[in-house]
C-alpha cells in the first residue's frame, strides 16, 4: 500500500483501553494510516457499523457491555455486516480463545497484545490475502 492508499484505509478499532488505543492508533499512524476510529465495545462498534464501512476490524475479546465474542456472534447470527476482514487483538493467550475467535466468519487473525510493527505487518499482509 502506498500513502494515498493508507490514507483511505478505513480501521475500526474496538478496544476498551485508552492507553492500548493510543499505542496502536500511534503506531498506525507512523506507518500513514490515520483514517482509524476508536470504540470501546462491540456495542458501540455495531452502532458505528449500521452507517459506516471500514477496511479493516481490530477487535479485543474481553470488553464491557459486549465484548468481542458477543459482537462475533450478534455479527453473524443477524448476518451482519459480512466481508470486513477482522483481527483479533486481546491479552487471552488461551488456546480455546484463539480457536473459539478463529472459528468465525471474517476473522483472519488472532494476536496477543501489545501490538508491535511486526503485528501490524503480519495484519496488513493478511488483510491484502483477502
Amino acid at each position: 500500500m502506498d500513502k494515498e492508499t493508507n490514507d483511505l484505509y478505513k480501521i475500526l478499532l474496538v478496544e476498551d483501553d485508552d492507553v492500548t488505543n493510543f499505542i496502536t492508533v500511534s503506531k498506525f499512524n507512523n506507518l500513514g494510516f490515520t483514517n482509524i476510529k476508536t470504540v470501546e465495545n462491540g456495542q458501540e462498534a455495531i452502532d458505528y457499523l449500521k452507517q459506516h464501512q471500514p477496511d479493516l476490524i481490530i477487535l479485543d475479546i474481553n470488553m464491557p457491555i459486549m465484548g468481542g465474542f458477543e459482537f462475533m456472534e450478534y455479527k453473524e447470527d443477524n448476518n451482519y455486516c459480512t466481508g470486513i476482514p477482522i483481527v483479533i487483538v486481546t491479552s487471552s493467550g488461551r488456546p480455546l480463545d484463539k480457536e473459539k475467535a478463529l472459528g468465525f466468519l471474517d476473522v483472519i487473525d488472532y494476536l496477543e497484545k501489545p501490538l508491535n510493527y511486526d503485528k501490524i505487518q503480519k495484519i496488513l499482509l493478511g488483510v491484502k490475502e483477502n
